[in-house]
């Protein structure tokens, strides 16, 4: 085994894009010591047989380095398109004319294919049809079954295949798609630990790929489209994390309405206790520059600062020039803001209501035993996760270390904010626990000889969902010498 990674200092995580720049297992473990927590797999791009080498190339490292490795696979979902032109291009003009239709014959300056038949089915009198990432506007002033004739609010020209998108409207079509279902499939036989799901409309999107996973992994909803923003609170409730998509959710919306949404989406997740990432061009600069600027620095500061459980890069450490800068930077930001004797205060501005159930009770207490002590971690064993998740969800000033005996749980946890997890075997009884717990607090560094910590754990143990038990240790390093496990 190499030399570990250590717990990270901050609490926020950092998820890493990989791509044509961060396809390496060198620079997958480059990634991994610059301060990447977890790494995004897009499946929008390439085939899955591409895929294959990325995902071995983290499960080396993890065996390597032995810090359970986070996988998130991001399903491309539905992608509207429009047709090809007979000249490759043409030119829209402002008040003109332009028709949609189902015809397979290149387009012109007056009409072009659309193949989708949802928006046909689903669209109205007055909605915005954005092209080329909003580039151009039509607006719809007459539609049937087949057509659909619009007038050109902002021309410019538009060129075979380019992207579209429709704001206005709830379009009846699922979030995954053919290409979505086989690889969520793909996804789940080489054992990722999350799925991301585009392009969330409504809650019902998210019970079909719950019942395709059927529990192999968790489920994170992508919510980047403006109907997503109308049951919000239900469709955070429906899945196990929610990332901020800034890129389509901008398109879409204008621009100055994401950060308000921003703040709305982090602070509904945070209050329901589903981790959320706050994604999309956060570092665009680092793309082809060794510094980001300095809006951008702020940008990834704000999100910290709101207390997001992490914050992702694509294009930057996906096929960026400077792709280990780009963590490394990223991680560097996130250690200032959390060095800031104010942020403490700014990541509570969410208030957090426990539920009236014992393992909430004791989280939010252990947040509070642990300023009032001057304890130096809290330390929680869990098998599903659920205890890490409640005591993330009340921001502790101090680190969180996770014991539990299943991979899987320990993987999962790369996305939630504070914790650092380690897969260890179970324990059988409370003066184990105890033991374990200093024992486990010493070798990772959480805490030192003579250092208060907090223990949570069930009893009886190996039962899910029992937390009940919160104990204040002082850890005596003397007393470890003889405990093995």
């Amino acid at each position: 085994m190499t030399k570990a990674i250590a717990p990270r200092l901050r609490k926020v995580r950092v998820l890493a894009t990989l791509g044509p720049a961060s396809s390496s297992p060198a620079m997958i473990e480059k990634l991994a010591r610059a301060g990447a927590d977890a790494f995004r797999i897009n499946m929008s791009h390439g085939d899955q047989a591409s895929k294959i080498p990325l995902i071995e190339a983290i499960r080396g490292l993890e065996r390597k380095t032995g810090r359970p490795m986070t996988i998130l696979a991001d399903l491309q979902g539905p992608k509207l398109r429009v047709g090809r032109f007979a000249e490759g291009s043409t030119e829209l003009v402002v008040g003109a004319r332009f028709v949609l239709d189902r015809d397979s014959t290149p387009g012109d300056a007056t009409r072009v294919e659309l193949p989708h038949r949802e928006i046909f089915d689903g669209v109205r009198i007055g909605a915005r049809l954005l092209l080329d990432d909003g580039k151009l506007v039509l607006r719809v002033v007459d539609h049937d079954a087949g057509r659909i004739e619009t007038v050109v609010d902002v021309g410019g020209k538009l060129s075979n295949n380019k992207g579209l998108n429709v704001p206005d409207v709830i379009l009846p079509m699922t979030a995954l798609t053919a290409k979505d279902r086989s690889d969520l499939a793909f996804a789940l036989d080489q054992k990722v630990d999350w799925i991301a799901l585009s392009f969330v409309q409504r809650p019902d999107d998210l019970a079909e790929a719950r019942r395709l996973i059927q529990g192999r992994a968790a489920l994170l909803a992508k919510i980047e489209k403006p109907a997503a923003l109308d049951r919000l609170e239900e469709i955070v409730e429906q899945c196990d994390a929610v990332m901020v998509a800034r890129g389509d959710l901008g398109v879409e919306l204008p621009p100055q309405s994401v950060p308000p949404l921003q703040k709305r989406i982090v602070e509904v997740a945070r209050r329901q206790g589903r981790p959320v990432v706050v994604a999309t061009q956060m570092l665009e600069s680092m793309i082809t520059a060794p510094t980001p600027t300095r809006a951008e620095v702020s940008d990834v500061a704000t999100a910290v600062y709101d207390g997001a459980d992490a914050i992702m890069l694509s294009a930057e450490s996906a096929a960026g020039a400077w792709p280990a800068e780009s963590v490394a930077m990223m991680n560097a930001i996130a250690e200032a803001v959390e060095a800031d004797p104010m942020h403490a205060e700014r990541v509570h501005f969410t208030i957090t209501r426990p539920d009236p159930t014992t393992a909430d009770a004791l989280a939010e207490a252990a947040k509070s035993i642990a300023k009032t002590v001057s304890a130096s971690a809290i330390i929680c064993f869990t098998t599903s996760g659920s205890t890490a998740r409640r005591i993330a969800r009340e921001r502790p000033s101090v680190p969180l270390l996770v014991l539990t005996p299943n991979m899987d749980t320990a993987r999962r946890l790369g996305l939630l904010w504070g914790a650092h997890a380690v897969h260890t075997r179970d324990v059988e009884s409370f003066e184990e626990m105890v033991a374990k717990a200093k024992r486990m607090a010493l070798r990772h560094g959480i805490a030192k000889a003579g250092d208060r910590v907090i223990v949570m754990a069930g009893v009886p143990f190996r039962t899910p969902g029992s937390t009940n038990v919160l104990h204040v240790v002082r850890i005596i390093g003397d007393e470890l010498k003889n405990y093995a496990g």
